[in-house]
């Protein structure tokens, strides 16, 4: 997760250090290493290679013969981070503290002498160094400083985990401290060609300057724009004025992440401070304090004494869980730092329609994340629906990644289906064109999209669409000749399913029973005499003339972009057929064996590539095909069991540490899936149904437009109490594991559990969940 300052959800300015080491710092951030600058691009939580890591200052003490060299400096003290605010401290003497607003930011350096300088490189950016050929490159840029000591410019970049060609940014820098001079420097490599006088420098060479001050306190502020430098200068004048100080910088951003997100859900634990004598403003300040419990080496100030106040109450009282606290609120935050909203800033075309962007990646986010992002922020989540809608009026197809203004790369279906769908069938409405939705899915349905040749998979597309669409469409399933194979025509069924559900609203009958029929595709995977520790019938390979290719379900290969199996095994994609899932419980041999099979992946020891970190088992919890399989139990009657697996992987695998996640954020992929546990539900995407799980603690989570939904909890705890043994919605008792958007979330509403130590039947002569294409 980003740990650098965020001054905002969803804001287009990520401000922090990058580092280096040799090794990827795929936010900049690394716990060790060489601070390289302090960009104002950054992203959360995502994989593959680093992105961003552009416009940038390097603070540097006394003389600098060549710009161009290693100017990297140690750190003298662990990094200090609160919401809205971070500070380093550097081997040179320098102290360098920040904080930033949507689209600029503040940098207020003290050094501990007079020869003070700010380097700016304009060919600063995150490398990579996995050898994927992955790696960010500078491709040139342009910066030039006028007569009043402000700086312009932009710099061109290509490259990072989405295989983008270049991208430009554009920047406007400030001094609100006289500059005593300024050298212009271009160069390649280390080499310089110009070093000196001058006041402007552009082209493919690196290009950058030097500003040297005569004080030891030092101000800056930076503007960014996708347009022009003279946007990025407006955003700098309007959005930090010359005299802001940095602490109203800080207050602003933390009164934005409370109210916009930490404010959206009250819990009983935060109801026992107000019946003490804490104030509402110091509750709130909990969140803000402790949010950066997660990250390596970076302390959190106590400086401010209303949260000094709620800590030392916490301690003394014990009545309050800090680290469950902790947990809610750092993963509400680390599931808004991504996507970026850039409305107001399409470089590409022009549009009334929102702009979102940085989208990591809707393979990761589908499955649970973006029904969290409706439940808590239903506005931008209308928004977020409408920018993938306008890509495709644009660029032909709806994004299942995006960063830098490109789609790619998508790592198995389209993804960007299974969202639309899932908003349809819950209403999501407002200013989104669903005919235009439907057809851009359509068009993922129908159309291959033109090779990108990525040299991991260069079989067919993997920026946008289905690579292997013409597979899918000639025999219903999807062949070697294609890379992802088996787990590709997993997911293009979900993503038919997805078609089938918004055609059904849209009153296009025809089109609803095709989709439906091709939802059903995975079946044709489904070979009923593959075989693994005692049970039969798994999704593998299958050839053109019809044939299985035998495949061991405990082996997925290299697990990766050129394998049958992406980053899951055969034994864990068998359970992701969710919207047919009575189809593979009578494949399975019924109810008994299901529940069997299902039991078999959380059991320790049985997967020899597995883990040592989940006991080798074969269920991976750091992985998103295996998101919702903890919950699947309530499909065969034993929702006890969806409880016991669910809540031993959450309280096993994430805690407020910096081993705190099972894997990879993700982009907060993982903060979600633990908020879904600690909330009691869990959603079943393109589909209006969740799965009853249980509650850690009572809460009350605002939906907007004055609704709620008011979760309690009696008779239980999170730790070992923690069975439901009755449940009543909206005052009615109920029977059934599983509720659906309407119960409770289309207007608010209440859920009332009684929790125990034991199993009960609570749930027994209730109605099982839907399973709409079985």
């Amino acid at each position: 997760m980003f740990p650098g300052v965020v001054p905002a959800p969803f804001s287009v300015v990520k401000l922090g250090p990058d580092l280096y080491t040799g090794t990827d710092a795929y936010s900049g951030y690394l716990p060790t290493g060489n601070v390289t600058g302090v960009s104002m691009m950054h992203e959360s939580g995502t994989g593959g290679a680093p992105k961003y890591g552009v416009v940038s200052q390097q603070p540097i003490v006394g003389n600098i013969t060549n710009p161009l060299v290693d100017l990297s400096i140690p750190r003298a003290a662990a990094d200090q981070a609160s919401v809205g605010f971070y500070e380093l401290s550097l081997a040179s003497g320098v102290a360098v503290q920040l904080a930033a607003t949507n689209h600029a930011a503040m940098y207020q350096y003290q050094y501990p002498s007079k020869h003070s300088n700010i380097v700016v490189d304009v060919s600063h950016v995150l490398p990579s160094f996995r050898g994927l050929g992955l790696s960010q490159s500078y491709s040139g840029g342009n910066i030039t400083v006028l007569s009043d000591g402000h700086y312009e410019g932009s710099g061109t970049y290509n490259n990072g985990w989405n295989l983008a060609p270049d991208w430009t940014i554009y920047f406007c820098g400030m001094f609100d401290t006289p500059i005593s001079g300024h050298r212009i420097f271009s160069g390649n490599g280390t080499t310089l060609s110009q070093y000196g006088s001058g006041n402007t420098a552009s082209g493919e060479e690196r290009v950058g300057t030097v500003f040297s001050f005569a004080q030891q306190n030092v101000t800056s502020r930076v503007g960014i724009s996708w347009i022009s430098s003279a946007k990025a200068c407006q955003y700098a004048n309007k959005e930090i004025p010359s005299g802001t100080t940095l602490q109203s910088l800080v207050s602003a951003s933390k009164n934005a992440w409370n109210s916009q997100v930490l404010a959206k859900v009250q819990t009983t634990e935060l109801n026992v401070l107000r019946k003490g004598s804490l104030s509402k403003e110091t509750v709130f300040c909990f969140p803000v304090f402790h949010a950066f419990k997660t990250s390596n080496h970076i302390q959190v100030p106590s400086a401010d004494h209303h949260c000094a106040e709620l800590s030392d109450y916490m301690l003394k009282t014990g009545q309050v869980n800090s680290t469950t606290l902790q947990l809610l609120y750092s993963s509400l935050y680390g599931m808004h730092i991504i996507p970026s909203n850039r409305t107001g800033e399409q470089p590409l075309w022009s549009t009334s329609e929102p702009t979102y962007d940085d989208l990591f990646t809707l393979w990761d986010l589908f499955r649970c994340s973006t029904s969290l992002m409706q439940v808590l922020q239903p506005v931008s989540y209308e928004e977020q629906i409408r920018s993938l809608i306008d890509v495709w009026r644009h660029e032909g197809y709806m994004p299942d990644a995006r960063s830098s203004n490109y789609n790619g790369r998508s790592q198995g279906g389209s993804n960007a289906d299974n969202v639309l769908a899932d908003a349809y069938v819950k209403g999501v409405g407002g200013a989104v064109n669903w005919n235009d939705g439907y057809a851009a899915m359509v068009k993922d349905a129908e159309v291959q999209p033109p090779n990108n040749f990525d040299p991991e998979a260069p079989d067919s597309s993997d920026k946008e669409g289905r690579g292997a669409l013409p597979d899918w469409l000639q025999y219903g399933y999807i062949t070697p000749n294609f890379t992802r194979s088996v787990s590709r025509g997993i997911e293009y069924s979900a993503n038919d399913f997805a078609l089938h559900q918004v055609a059904m609203g849209l009153g296009k009958t025809a089109d609803a029973q095709k989709y439906l029929g091709r939802s059903r595709n995975w079946r044709n995977h489904y070979n009923p005499n593959a075989s693994s520790l005692g049970f039969n019938g798994f999704m593998v390979p299958r050839s053109a003339n019809g044939s299985f290719i035998a495949q061991d379900p405990l082996s997925c290969g290299g697990c990766y972009w050129g394998d049958d199996y992406y980053e899951a095994l055969p034994w864990e994609y068998v359970f992701n057929p969710h919207h047919d899932i009575y189809t593979l419980i009578n494949y399975t041999g019924g109810a008994a064996k299901f529940a069997q099979k299902l039991n078999t992946i959380f059991k320790p020891n049985l997967n020899p590539s597995g883990s040592s970190q989940f006991n080798n088992t074969i269920i991976n919890p750091g992985n998103e095909p295996s998101f919702t399989s903890p919950y699947l139990f309530n499909f065969v009657g034993r929702q006890d069991l969806s409880v016991q697996r669910s809540r031993y992987i959450a309280k096993t695998y994430y805690n407020p540490s910096v081993t705190g996640l099972p894997g990879n954020s993700d982009a907060g992929a993982m903060q979600t899936w633990l908020l879904w546990n600690m909330i009691g539900l869990y959603p079943l995407t393109g589909q209006t149904t969740f799965l009853i799980g249980s509650p850690w603690f009572g809460m009350t989570i605002d939906l907007g437009e004055g609704k709620a939904l008011k979760i309690t909890t009696s008779g239980g705890n999170s730790d070992n109490a923690y069975y439901v043994q009755s449940l009543r919605v909206n005052g009615q008792a109920w029977n059934k594991s599983w509720l659906t958007w309407d119960d409770v979330f289309a207007n608010g509403g209440t859920i009332d559990f009684v929790l125990g130590p034991n199993a009960s039947g609570w749930a027994a002569s209730g109605e099982l969940p839907p399973s709409p294409a079985s």
